[in-house]
């Protein structure tokens, strides 16, 4: 999670205000958006193993349904708080509005750490969540889906509890489900998928051929691992991934000169994204400290873990033949870190805008469940490169035009969409 004393949701209004300012936003409009619409936040009781009840605190956060139902993950961490989750609402609002799917922003939560419960006690959490606020979500109100440390059995448990409690079939109430369930194909590899599509047109703009890149990515988890695997397929070599220890309590970088073979790696990392160390180190890697991910002499960098991962205190880490930051994980730059970046002319392709991937095929997810019709993988992916090539070239063509920076641009197209939804409504 984030640093002692940063709080991502003054990051993401500080964000929200700039642009704000440049779209010259009127206030009453400026006070819908710089906050969430509606907040849920519950107790879940939940008998544990042991026959004692202990108490879990959740959350729930809809940022602005302006454009759509809202959309947004099921977050499971012992360091969860209301603010990054109002955080997190607040950037799928502006990402499902930068690729332009009807839908607007939400997220989810719940205070735990999932390596401390069993099989047992994590479906009574799921289902416990859905029973508090079965009422707020729903195919058409508030579709939630996987997040860091949740996954396609936990949607599975929390879609069996909400159509338990009113009696019927609703598949379209959840995504990120089992393929035999309601889920989509090439689900699993969107984010990462997604953000490779992005990154291939930017270093098409920039004449580099992505068959002589190379990269390091922080973070082995579902994104970073599909964004190494289509990266590498595309001829790219990826020398480091990092992720976090959980026995050791801290993070690694595992470094490989010529190369990561990522199924090799695979092979060695548990279901939660860690790499066994020693076992790594056998294989030839260099067994770093996670923060040495930023120091290797590469062309891209991947923040693809969890939020603040480049501030001001190392953005200066940053090796000096990075030209490319391209971020898979949410709020992975905070904006001190963001105008060293640009001083130093390397090229930052926006979270909200390089993982919106996931919930693409997620919106793709929905309308399958919802029509009971399901496509081929292919037709899947096909979409999602056209969606993702399309909205980074609006991105890219308005941050040349205006001479601002990619976030700016992704913002100023996102807010605009969502200003005007809420206008047309009646709402402003």
């Amino acid at each position: 999670m984030a640093q002692k004393g940063f709080n991502a949701y003054t990051m993401a209004q500080e964000q929200f205000e700039k642009v704000a300012e440049q779209l010259e936003l009127d206030q009453t409009t400026r006070n819908l958006l710089r906050v969430p619409m509606r907040e849920y936040h519950f107790l879940i009781p939940v008998r544990m193993d042991d026959g004692n009840i202990k108490i879990f605190k959740g959350f729930r956060i809809q940022h602005n349904d302006a454009k759509g139902p809202c959309k947004g993950g099921i977050r499971f961490h012992p360091q969860e708080t209301a603010d990054t989750v109002r955080a997190l609402a607040m950037w799928m609002t502006w990402k499902c509005a930068v690729v332009d799917i009807p839908l607007g922003g939400g997220k989810g939560g719940v205070i735990c750490d999932p390596h401390d419960l069993s099989e047992r006690e994590q479906e009574n959490l799921c289902r416990g969540w859905v029973r508090q606020i079965a009422r707020d979500i729903g195919p058409v109100r508030d579709i939630p889906a996987p997040d860091v440390m949740t996954n396609s059995q936990h949607m599975l448990w929390m879609m069996d509890e909400y159509q338990t409690i009113f009696g019927g079939q609703y598949p379209g109430v959840i995504t990120g489900k089992p393929v035999e369930l309601g889920g989509s194909l090439g689900r699993p590899e969107a984010t990462g998928y997604g953000l490779v599509y992005m990154l291939r047109e930017a270093l098409k703009e920039r004449d580099t051929d992505i068959a002589n890149a190379t990269a390091s990515i922080e973070g082995f988890g579902n994104v970073a691992r599909y964004a190494a695997e289509l990266f590498i397929e595309y001829g790219g070599t990826v020398v480091s991934v990092s992720c976090w220890d959980q026995k050791d309590s801290c993070a690694y970088s595992y470094y490989k000169g010529k190369g990561i073979d990522l199924e090799e790696l695979v092979k060695i990392t548990d279901r939660f994204g860690a790499i066994d160390k020693k076992k790594a180190e056998n294989l030839g890697y260099e067994c770093r400290p996670g923060k040495d991910w930023l120091k290797h002499e590469v062309d891209i960098l991947m923040p693809n873990a969890l939020e603040n991962s480049i501030t001001k205190e190392n953005v200066n880490d940053i090796n000096s033949s990075v030209k490319l930051i391209i971020c898979g994980a949410n709020g992975p730059i905070t904006p001190e870190a963001d105008d060293v970046l640009e001083k130093k002319e390397v090229v930052v392709i926006p979270d909200f805008l390089a993982n919106a991937g996931g919930v693409v095929c997620s919106y793709f997810e929905q309308v399958q469940s919802n029509q009971n019709y399901y496509w081929s993988k292919e037709e899947v992916l096909g979409k999602l490169d056209d969606k993702m090539t399309d909205a980074f070239h609006k991105v890219w063509e308005l941050a040349k035009r205006k001479k601002v920076r990619l976030r700016d641009a992704a913002y100023m197209i996102a807010i605009s969409r969502v200003a005007e939804a809420c206008k047309l409504r009646g709402w402003i």
